[in-house]
């Protein structure tokens, strides 16, 4: 039997296993060895789409839409797609029914998120993960959908992909740029368990090294605001990557100190610095003073885990899936970096 196949099938034992909710504060929860994976997708299965954050039409996701059907799955529209309740994806009723119809459909195979901006929080904890626990499935996005991964990393220890979302999708496919068609394309790739290969470039602030553990991470922001919840993000001997966007340097320092006061940079096993979009001070005498590498080696210079930057993840047209909690090794060279998930 394959190692995937193997895997897949003691999915329902390991699920079991799994507390639906763990006190904040528990660090020694043990998902280093026994990280469920879901069921990688074949041709045929179905991916819903919904909007627990951000609003989207119908019209926004339709390229989304006709590339999944491209890739030969199908596709079930949530009801919260073209709903609008101000800046959100309907009301919180809505968007809360919307993703627990699609958790509990046994026939929805991998659940993309239409799109980020702000919302998830006000729904997390009127979900049941009852069925998801014992049947998982793929839950697909980034940024606001950062707690997502968090909560369900935390919570379950199931894995989850961290990718781009329906609004990424380009109209026309033949004006897409080649990163943005292969950024899209790793979406597939991740569903269907195909090997990534992600293109790193030289940083000359990497701390080299070799690491390996479970993956997890993803928007600054949004992990600093977890603090203290049940979806507070678990770091101790995982490699943990982060990205944000429209941040001025000095919040970029502050959220870094977060990182560090609350202890998560202490026992990391490697650490993934992705994009991040600097918003420039008004006047050249607000200027913070430091760089982003700056910033971050400051924190973790006492701490001798490689460290890698300009990873292709985050707010930007190189955004690559990833899968977080599935353990991954981390290969950090003076000229490259290497990135691999070691569980095939």
């Amino acid at each position: 039997m394959k190692r995937k196949q193997f895997i897949t099938s003691l999915i329902p034992a390991a699920a079991a296993f799994h507390p639906l909710q763990v006190p904040a504060g528990n660090e020694d929860r043990p998902t280093e060895s026994n990280a469920v994976i879901p069921a990688y997708l074949k041709k045929g299965d179905r991916i819903g789409i919904t909007c627990p954050a951000g609003f989207i039409t119908a019209e926004d996701i339709a390229p989304a839409v006709t590339k999944i059907k491209e890739w030969g799955f199908d596709v079930k529209v949530g009801n919260t797609v073209g709903k609008k309740d101000f800046t959100l994806g309907g009301t919180d009723e809505e968007r809360k029914q919307d993703f627990q119809q699609l958790l509990d459909d046994k026939n929805i195979k991998a659940i993309m998120c239409a799109r980020g901006g702000y919302g998830s929080v006000r729904i997390i904890d009127a979900l049941d993960f009852t069925k998801f626990a014992a049947k998982p499935k793929w839950i697909i996005g980034f940024s606001d959908v950062t707690l997502l991964h968090s909560h369900i990393n935390r919570n379950f220890g199931i894995a989850t992909i961290h990718s781009k979302m329906c609004n990424s999708f380009p109209a026309d496919w033949k004006k897409a740029e080649p990163i943005q068609m292969e950024t899209i394309e790793s979406i597939r790739q991740c569903l269907e368990g195909e090997k990534i290969n992600y293109p790193i470039v030289p940083n000359s602030n990497n701390k080299t090294g070799n690491a390996s553990g479970i993956l997890v991470g993803g928007n600054l922001k949004t992990i600093e605001s977890l603090g203290g919840s049940k979806s507070d993000l678990v770091t101790k001997n995982k490699i943990l990557f982060v990205e944000d966007t429209g941040e001025y340097l000095y919040s970029i320092d502050r959220m870094f100190w977060n990182l560090k006061r609350t202890g998560k940079l202490d026992h990391l096993n490697a650490l993934i610095i992705g994009g991040f979009k600097i918003k420039k001070g008004e006047t050249e005498a607000e200027a913070f003073g430091k760089t982003l590498e700056e910033i971050v080696l400051e924190k973790v210079n006492e701490f001798k885990y490689p460290v890698c930057f300009d990873f292709p993840v985050g707010h930007q047209k190189n955004n690559f899936a990833l899968k977080c909690g599935v353990r991954h090794s981390l290969k950090v060279k003076p000229l490259n970096c290497e990135l691999k998930d070691i569980t095939f």
